[in-house]
């Protein structure tokens, strides 16, 4: 049974389930774009589609230290082979996860206090592109081995002018994992930007 969350809620994922070891994290998202504009010929032709980009940023005692911990399209596989990122999709078209992170819980190093997932839009300045034109994102925990989803939050939030996502984290809480559906815009151009919040 998923469990649905709210912006600021937390979840358990581990405690009371000890055979979770592994969870696949799936990000979507929507053109609003493509339901709400009629834009037809060559005009459509022109309109850039929007190329969001999911990537992890691995923390240690909260803070982000090396490029090494940044796990996204050019760097699918974070060192410890822990977080494994499934590529790039450079539409969003169709139904389902868009970008797809697979973490291996048990074979996080214990110095890594934190795993954030975050979505920008790739030259988002050139295109003139931002959240607003972004409609049904969500991001939803899996189990792989039942395929059972386990968690999901849909991000319902006004992101008019925003470019980049905090969408959710997990944390160790003790011995235990546990996700927190954050869902906070920043005006961040880049992924490097987004990491220097965690410095």
């Amino acid at each position: 049974m998923t469990v649905s969350l709210q912006k600021g809620q937390r979840i358990d994922l581990t405690k009371g389930n000890a055979q979770l070891d592994r969870i696949q994290v799936g990000l979507g998202w929507d053109s609003a774009s493509a339901s709400s504009t009629k834009k037809k010929g060559f005009l459509a032709a022109l309109t850039p589609q929007i190329d969001c980009d999911a990537s992890v940023i691995m923390l240690q005692d909260g803070k982000f230290q090396s490029k090494k911990d940044l796990i996204y399209f050019m760097n699918k596989k974070s060192n410890c082979k822990s977080v494994i990122h499934s590529g790039d999709n450079l539409t969003g078209k169709g139904s389902g996860d868009d970008e797809v992170i697979t973490v291996d819980l048990k074979s996080v190093p214990a110095s890594y206090d934190k795993i954030v997932f975050v979505v920008n839009i790739y030259s988002c300045v050139s295109r003139k592109q931002d959240f607003g034109m972004i409609s049904n994102a969500f991001i939803r925990i899996v189990d792989p081995t039942t395929g059972n989803e386990l968690v999901k939050y849909n991000l319902s939030d006004d992101y008019q002018g925003l470019t980049s996502l905090i969408v959710g984290e997990i944390y160790r809480h003790g011995q235990e994992w546990k996700f927190s559906a954050t869902g906070d815009g920043t005006t961040d151009k880049t992924v490097n930007e987004i990491c220097q919040r965690f410095a």
